[in-house]
């Protein structure tokens, strides 16, 4: 297991240090660029004002989607398996070429 180290960060013009291992790390940095930009288009919108009220609609946001995904509405499992479908086509094209 790797040590816990403070990875910089910056969301919306904030800047933030937050601690996470190696292996975490990736993870953290997509995490961080998802919310950024989930944010950002909240706050490109208009219609929200203040980085308090822009975080809390992003966070709603997600919890929406997050409940909707584990209640049946979104089959992740099944876009995992499509995905991988599709990636597994392409690259016999690709390897056909």
């Amino acid at each position: 297991m790797s040590d816990i180290k403070g990875v910089d960060v910056n969301i919306m013009g904030r800047d933030f240090t937050i601690s996470c291992t190696d292996e975490e790390r990736p993870g953290l940095i997509n995490a961080v660029n998802f919310l950024d930009k989930k944010m950002r288009d909240i706050r490109d919108s208009g219609k929200i004002i203040g980085v308090e009220r822009i975080a809390m609609m992003a966070a709603l946001n997600l919890a929406h989607e997050l409940l909707n995904s584990k209640s049946g509405t979104v089959d992740v499992g099944d876009f995992k398996r499509r995905i991988t479908n599709m990636q597994d086509q392409i690259d016999k094209v690709c390897a056909a070429k």
